[in-house]
């Protein structure tokens, strides 16, 4: 998956084409982050072996009088030559195989703290005389460990030029593309091996060749180093133990999921006023009429019953890129790994079922990197369990409802939604591994990378980048569903309710000595019609047709069309209520806010819609149920088969309706209706 709108160009050259320059680096060594300062550009950094299995494209001016080279940069790898998705991408950007070219110049970034395994991609990289280029990343943390390079001699050790960068801060980035740029000019020539080079098929010769250069290129005091590693080798044994590492890692997903509650009210609060300030500017604006109602109820309620958790979703991304920029969230992958062992699941899932967490779709494109069948197909149909992020305004909306001004309540039940989501994921892979998928699953081999000060810069891109994706999603599809729901709930047209129309005399008949109470009436008569109207229109007579069905989970005509309409995208649900309710003419709810109005909204007996079981039955039913169009199609791209995304859908909706149903019911039994 290429990360940006250019696509590599077929091998061989003309005269239009842009210098080629590809980064190679092994996983963790910040070659990422070195890419987003040579390009200006936002791509994703992370922790885990096979989170980035494609290249990105950039494009990078390395001097004002040359045109900007396109930059490559490839996955991280640790050898070339390894039967690996990686590995096989690497080599053939090099060969300039298919949609690739051949690059005119290499840059390999080399981690100064862990050198002797860096440099046998340097050896082999070497062996292919192409212009070269080292970029020494880690320098700060080698000169932390007492360590001390000498640039001169590594680069005399490797016959190409070797430039010390700090990525996160900048420096060492301008020498860089000066290098780049000489390189880039000695492309016609191919560069010799240097002499000293064994060749790299003799690993033990190769190793000897990396700890000589070692030797005379690297010093400093080891008793410093030995201080420093000592502490994060307690560290790692904190994060990494079987038992505290996991209780460690649910009290950092509680505080994180603490944190999504208590510090976006604000700015939900004024998202909220925005919306409505909107909606009463445009009421006072337009005439009565369908256009109004189309453009205040239909439109601007929907996107704000959806937009308005945009500040808890741009929150939750920070945060957790900000986690993984420490090197945290690798040591929680490594005891994660021990669990998706014992339910029948390899190792490698843990970076799809992780993605998941954000979407689905990237989650089962990494699938790929698994290697076996049966692994990859188990992995692909459990992680749409996996809480995504489409999924937090209905976690959110509910949890809320449950729990309306009590927080830490709230983030309990919010937290609780992605245990069950990652419960029911081992649970189903565990029973698809001993019926119809039976195999053996792999443990996952990863390097844990070295702890960093987190990059707040790449953090808030991430958290922007995704609030982006949020608002394009609900600029485009939602609004196209809310215009839909908003028709399908306004016609056809019905006549008033004869109650309604007595109530509106009695009311013009006491409007003089009692304007309360004709208010009062008014109001009444109003939402009277309002309920009669949504009844008879399209969406009631489909929910109504449908609710039989929705009858034993506690859902009412109102909530099984929001469920229904769901389907096409989870977050849909908020907006179909946002559409539903916001409406209402009630004097109670004259100053409340979209959530608010949600929160009181009525049936047709006019008890409400959310009680406590209804909303507890709907968040079980949300975490478990598959409701993403595109998910079921990328599902059957992947394995080859709609039978796949069938029994995908079958299994999911089954097995959340029936959760649903016993939660409902569980809770009445214990007297909490």
């Amino acid at each position: 998956m290429l990360q940006h709108a250019e696509r590599p160009r077929p091998a061989g050259r003309r005269t239009a084409d842009p210098l080629q320059v590809a980064l190679f680096g092994n996983p963790n060594t910040g070659k990422t982050t070195l890419f987003n300062r040579l390009c200006g550009m936002r791509a994703k950094t992370a922790n885990f072996p096979g989170t980035t299995t494609d290249a990105r494209l950039g494009r990078c001016r390395v001097r004002a009088d040359l045109s900007p080279v396109a930059v490559t940069d490839l996955p991280g790898i640790y050898r070339l030559g390894l039967d690996l998705p990686e590995s096989r991408v690497c080599r053939s950007v090099l060969d300039g195989e298919g949609l690739y070219r051949q690059p005119d110049a290499v840059v390999v970034v080399l981690d100064a703290t862990n050198l002797s395994r860096n440099l046998y991609l340097a050896a082999e990289l070497l062996t292919r005389g192409l212009p070269m280029v080292v970029a020494l990343s880690m320098v700060d943390l080698a000169h932390r460990r007492g360590l001390s390079v000498d640039v001169d001699r590594l680069a005399h050790h490797l016959g190409c030029p070797v430039v010390p960068v700090m990525a996160r801060r900048g420096e060492g980035v301008e020498a860089l593309r000066r290098a780049i740029a000489e390189a880039v000019a000695r492309r016609p020539a191919r560069m010799p091996s240097p002499p000293w080079l064994p060749a790299c098929g003799d690993t033990a010769a190769v190793e000897q060749w990396a700890e000589m250069v070692l030797a005379d290129s690297i010093g400093g005091d080891d008793a410093v180093g030995a201080a420093t590693d000592t502490f994060t080798e307690r560290l790692d044994q904190a994060f990494t133990h079987p038992v505290l590492g996991a209780v460690i890692f649910t009290a950092v997903m509680f505080g994180l999921f603490w944190s999504i509650f208590a510090f976006a009210t604000v700015p939900m609060d004024l998202i909220e006023a925005t919306f409505e300030h909107v909606g009463g500017w445009l009421t006072a604006l337009l005439p009565p009429g369908p256009v109004r109602d189309l453009l205040v109820d239909g439109i601007v309620g929907g996107i704000a019953g959806t937009v308005v958790f945009l500040p808890q979703i741009c929150l939750l991304f920070l945060l957790i890129s900000l986690l993984e920029d420490t090197g945290y969230l690798a040591r929680a992958a490594f005891v994660i790994d021990r669990v998706l062992c014992r339910f029948g699941l390899p190792g490698h899932a843990f970076v799809p079922l992780l993605s998941s967490h954000a979407c689905a779709l990237p989650g089962i494109l990494s699938s790929r990197l698994i290697p076996d069948r049966k692994d990859r197909l188990a992995t692909i149909l459990v992680a749409p369990f996996m809480s995504c992020s489409a999924r937090l305004p209905v976690y959110v909306l509910l949890t809320g409802l449950l729990f309306a001004g009590r927080p830490l309540q709230a983030a309990l039940a919010f937290a609780a939604c992605y245990v069950i989501g990652a419960a029911a994921a081992l649970g189903s892979a565990w029973l698809f591994r001993r019926t119809f998928l039976r195999g053996q699953s792999r443990p996952m081999v990863m390097e844990l990378p070295s702890y960093k000060v987190p990059s707040l810069r790449t953090a808030v891109f991430v958290a922007l980048d995704q609030g982006r994706r949020f608002l394009r999603k609900a600029g485009t599809v939602i609004v196209a569903i809310c215009v839909v729901m908003w028709w399908l709930s306004a016609y056809p047209r019905s006549e008033p309710l004869p109650e309604a129309v007595s109530m509106r005399a009695e009311a013009t008949q006491v409007a003089a000595s009692a304007p309360a109470r004709a208010a009062r009436l008014k109001a009444e008569a109003d939402g009277l019609d309002q309920r009669h109207a949504q009844a008879q229109s399209f969406a009631g007579r489909l929910g109504r047709t449908l609710q039989p069905l929705f009858a034993p989970l506690g859902y009412d005509w109102q909530a099984t069309v929001g469920v229904l309409t769901s389907f096409v995208a989870r977050e849909v649900f908020v907006s179909t209520m946002a559409v539903f309710f916001v409406g209402e003419d009630d004097p109670d709810l004259e100053d409340a806010g979209v959530l608010d109005r949600i929160s009181q909204a009525q049936r047709d007996d006019g008890t409400p819609v959310f009680t406590p079981a209804t909303s507890a039955s709907l968040l079980i039913f949300f975490v478990l149920a598959m409701q993403c169009l595109p998910t079921l199609e990328l599902t059957r791209k992947e394995t080859g088969d709609w039978r796949w995304s069938l029994f995908q859908l079958g299994y999911m909706s089954t097995l959340a309706y029936l959760s649903a149903l016993l939660t409902f019911h569980g809770l009445h039994a214990l007297g909490i209706s």
